[in-house]
């Protein structure tokens, strides 16, 4: 069995057959570090599994504006890095790999990743959300020149550009004004009437010359030839077509949740988000669930947090027999 992606003391368990762990985390954001961090401190066993980089979705944001303790703000990068430093300080250890699989057998539980397989008593699943593509001709053809899901990282490449941002809520929009540092005009297009980000965000775009909005309508298709050129529009009123010259369109159509690994285990709703009680337990005993990926009202990373906490309380419950 390959030991080279992990960490040493996990390479000793694995090797001495010391498994199983008492808690495997399945995802490395803000749910899964805060549950790593009071799994930790609890004194339970436990492991995290992260497919990328610690921090989860977050790290792709600017700025963070709405978590609380921080009135300036942080970056999700720096939020992500804090998050996992303080996870490192109470001796979490951290595997990098991708959980393809979760089964359930003779009452423990086994997450396959693509190297590896880990025996566990109980799992938090806390694999978040990755961005919708909206689906359109063009759009898989251009990912990498010209099509983008995440400004923070591909913004500077497009100083003096102009560029599209698709999408109306929080994320759009606070994408859109950290596109304003770079490109000569952002236009927002939106299918909508109405903006679905906080009020605080639309009056900053409202007030920001180089934000143009494009509401009412709908993106057909994505041209170009080397790289984008161009994006040919409907409007939703009127029926009219009509296309504008762009560099580049960052997509925000808002979330898919990370669950295609679990839909043969545990049980989801329409739109793949794992359903879980109020203490995050799903309806396999010693499974629970945190963070965007669950059915839940609001998502933000301070939810996140918070069931990360809650999840934990659940999975000590669990292993003490309660």
């Amino acid at each position: 069995m390959p030991t080279t992606k992990l960490e040493p003391k996990v390479a000793a368990i694995i090797k001495e057959g010391k498994m199983p762990f008492e808690l495997i985390i399945i995802g490395g954001g803000p749910a899964g570090l805060t549950a790593g961090i009071y799994a930790k401190r609890a004194g339970i066993d436990a492991i995290l599994i992260e497919k990328a980089l610690p921090g989860g979705l977050i790290t792709t944001t600017e700025l963070v504006e709405n978590y609380p303790g921080f009135p300036e703000g942080i970056s999700g990068m720096d939020l992500g890095q804090k998050l996992e430093d303080q996870a490192k300080k109470y001796g979490l250890d951290i595997i990098f790999g991708k959980a393809v699989k979760l089964e359930v057998k003779k009452g423990l539980k086994v997450v396959f990743t693509e190297d590896n397989s880990y025996s566990t008593k109980s799992v938090i699943i806390a694999t978040g959300s990755e961005p919708k593509k909206l689906g359109v001709p063009g759009e898989e053809d251009f990912i990498g020149k010209g099509v983008s899901y995440c400004a923070t990282c591909d913004g500077p490449f497009y100083k003096d550009k102009n560029v599209a941002v698709v999408g109306g809520g929080n994320g759009a929009i606070e994408e859109a004004l950290f596109l304003t540092k770079f490109a000569k005009l952002v236009t927002i297009i939106h299918r909508r009437k109405d903006l679905r980000a906080d009020k605080v965000l639309q009056d900053k775009a409202a007030a920001n010359p180089k934000i143009f909005m494009k509401l009412d309508t709908l993106v057909d298709e994505i041209k170009g030839d080397d790289k984008v050129k161009s994006l040919k529009l409907t409007d939703v009123l009127t029926k009219k077509k009509s296309s504008i010259n762009i560099d580049g369109v960052f997509i925000y159509a808002g979330l898919k949740p990370n669950t295609d690994f679990i839909k043969e285990t545990v049980k989801l709703d329409d739109s793949g988000h794992i359903i879980a009680n109020e203490n995050l337990e799903t309806d396999i005993p010693g499974i629970f669930a945190a963070g965007d990926v669950r059915k839940k009202i609001l998502r933000q990373v301070v939810t996140s947090v918070a069931d990360g906490a809650i999840a934990l309380n659940s999975v000590k419950e669990y292993l003490e027999g309660k």
